[in-house]
């Protein structure tokens, strides 16, 4: 293999809801995110696996209702501080984290301060009794919360996603390339956006149209090669 194609993966992802497509992988969640009135106590867990797209989901729900957005594992006292005296709802984002002790403690303060009138939403890539807290009254909490739960993205679902990422940078493809590369890719949106911007910068590069044999080089790159902090990753002349 000669040349380099670069895997510059930093383009924005669209995290609209216009931007999200419901599937029976995900329905029951939409549903119950569209709700937040119907949260027993005001409080909902978001749990799924790494790519079944939690992220946008709960960052859609996070914009609509202006809610204060935090990362599980740096939770501390000052988080819990500056939102004592706040009436926002809260997201926090990867509880399963994994948690500290300060940052088990602060979701247990903010478990406290949330209720119907500041809502809580917490995501996680596991139930609460795989999470190793060690703070009984957080997990007794934790272990009786309504749940949303997102299963990994369904052939339909993926097939629809890749179509919709390839149309949004005005790549034609065809439909029996879309069922080749989804037949091949693992089965999580985050690696879709991943492959998709990937593709685009390698046809870009090459000037060239998308075909099967630059999808087999794309998806054998982002198999072999880690990607920086930054997404992006080079193959090397070999």
């Amino acid at each position: 293999m000669t040349g380099q194609i670069p895997l510059d993966l930093r383009v924005p992802p669209a995290l609209g809801r216009e931007d999200y497509l419901i599937a029976p992988s995900n329905a029951a969640a939409v549903a119950m995110l569209d709700a937040p009135r119907d949260w027993p106590g005001g409080r909902l867990l978001l749990i799924g696996p790494a790519g079944a797209g939690k992220s946008h989901l709960a960052g859609i729900w996070a914009a609509g209702a202006d809610a204060q957005v935090l990362d599980g594992p740096a939770l501390d006292a000052g988080a819990v501080a500056a939102l004592a005296g706040a009436a926002r709802p809260v997201l926090i984002e990867d509880a399963d984290g994994p948690l500290g002790a300060a940052a088990e403690e602060a979701l247990f303060h903010l478990w406290n301060l949330s209720g119907p009138a500041r809502p809580l939403l917490i995501t996680a890539r596991r139930p609460p009794r795989d999470w190793g807290l060690s703070l009984a009254d957080l997990r007794s909490r934790l272990d009786t919360a309504a749940q949303a739960r997102l299963e990994a993205p369904d052939d339909g679902l993926l097939r629809a996603v890749l179509v919709k990422l390839f149309a949004d940078r005005q790549i034609v493809i065809s439909a029996a390339l879309v069922d080749w590369l989804a037949q091949r890719m693992e089965r999580s949106l985050g690696d879709a956006r991943a492959l998709v911007a990937a593709v685009d910068q390698a046809a870009l590069a090459r000037k060239a149209p998308v075909t099967r044999a630059l999808l087999a080089e794309v998806l054998e790159i982002t198999r072999r090669f880690a990607l920086d902090g930054n997404g992006a990753a080079l193959q090397q002349d070999r």
